[in-house]
């Protein structure tokens, strides 16, 4: 079967992330400029080889106080560790919607391994006659797994930021 190449649209993608600031609210942040390799067998995600970089230092969190301290030491460490990588050990069929995404996800020079539901919104054509792919990636991770430690105790208990960091990766895929 043919090898297709598959390149993430960035007008109809996003990779995002939230935090529970303050013990009861969401941040939400995204990263801007972030690359991926992706091939599967003809149009079966199945088995997929996925590999995806994202510049640390293009983090948004509509606050440029608060970017500026996630790419500082305290947190990505972007002047020492630019990118955060991915590369997919296996893509895995649940059901027809359904997939498990496993990996090791790199991040301020901590390499830990990280499984992740994802749904597939099957493939389309767009007006253009380009086929396009669907998958939203979801999941949770804990920051302190890769050294981003950083918090602050808040006067009535509890602390400024959560150790969770839940994902939302919304990615539209254009065969190539």
């Amino acid at each position: 079967m043919a090898t297709t190449k598959w390149a993430i649209d960035p007008t109809h993608s996003e990779i995002g992330f939230k935090v529970k600031h303050m013990m009861f609210t969401n941040v939400s942040g995204k990263f801007e400029n972030y690359d991926a390799t992706i091939t599967t067998d003809g149009d079966n995600f199945e088995n997929a080889s996925i590999s995806f970089s994202a510049d640390v230092n293009s983090v948004d969190t509509r606050n440029a106080d608060r970017d500026n301290h996630l790419k500082s030491a305290d947190f990505f460490d972007a002047e020492n560790h630019p990118k955060l990588t991915f590369k997919a050990s296996s893509f895995t069929k649940v059901d027809d919607d359904n997939y498990e995404l496993s990996g090791d996800l790199s991040l301020r020079g901590v390499t830990k391994f990280v499984k992740l539901p994802v749904e597939f919104s099957g493939l389309m054509k767009d007006p253009w006659g380009n086929t396009k792919a669907g998958l939203n990636i979801s999941g949770k991770i804990s920051r302190k797994d890769w050294g981003l430690n950083w918090n602050s105790a808040l006067e009535a208990g509890g602390v400024l930021v959560s150790d969770d960091v839940r994902l939302n990766i919304e990615l539209q895929l254009v065969k190539q």
